[in-house]
């Protein structure tokens, strides 16, 4: 297995700032639980953020997709994810289930779809632009694993104000039109990714109203 490891610059205002993409190991699960708390602070609840438990399974399981980022030697965010088999055709399912509840023995070595289960990057960190970049290297590990795509969940967490307006799907479609702004789905839109629907019933989120919003990002060179 190849240690994932990209060099490259973010940029402080107009300062740039050295920054690398890597695998994560067992020495960094304190300060990602850490990274958790502070991206997800009450009244999330603290039982859904990663435990050492699971942060063992993503490394021992699928090391190639548990990635992380430092910025000037800090640890600033990561992502986690799992191959998958996925139907287009019966694109409904739950975060819960497709991820195992985020320990991801649910990972399939011979799936065709990269899934995103977690990212999260710690809030004094966001105006880098390192959820776009955590992203982008999953882009890169969908291509080299020859898979069809990487797909995710996306919250709806402007949803709620239109719960009584418009269906799930309506929300999603005003948002890709740009006639609403959704911070976590416009942000999948600048990063490349494309909705295939919605599932109901995805994740308990109030937000959301339990919705998730499928994005998937199509490997370029796979037909």
């Amino acid at each position: 297995m190849t240690q994932y490891n990209q060099q490259l610059y973010v940029f402080e205002d107009a300062r740039p700032v050295p920054a690398v993409i890597r695998s994560y190991t067992e020495a960094d699960f304190d300060e990602l639980i850490v990274i958790q708390s502070e991206t997800f602070p009450p009244p999330y609840p603290p039982e859904q953020w990663w435990n050492k438990e699971q942060l063992h399974e993503h490394v021992s399981r699928f090391p190639e997709g548990a990635l992380c980022i430092e910025v000037d030697g800090v640890l600033a965010g990561s992502v986690t994810s799992l191959i998958v088999d996925f139907d287009p055709a019966k694109p409904a399912h739950s975060w819960a289930d497709t991820t195992d509840h985020g320990y991801i023995r649910t990972h399939k070595p011979d799936g065709n779809t990269l899934y995103v289960a977690d990212i999260c990057v710690r809030p004094r960190f966001r105006k880098l632009g390192l959820g776009k970049w955590l992203l982008q290297s999953l882009y890169h590990v969908t291509v080299e694993k020859k898979l069809d795509r990487l797909l995710g969940g996306g919250r709806m967490p402007g949803y709620h104000r239109y719960a009584g307006q418009m269906s799930a799907e309506a929300y999603l479609d005003a948002v890709v039109r740009g006639e609403i702004k959704d911070p976590v789905i416009t942000f999948l839109l600048r990063c490349g990714r494309t909705p295939l629907g919605v599932a109901e019933n995805y994740l308990e989120d109030e937000e959301s109203c339990n919705y998730g919003a499928l994005m998937e990002w199509r490997n370029p060179f796979k037909s």
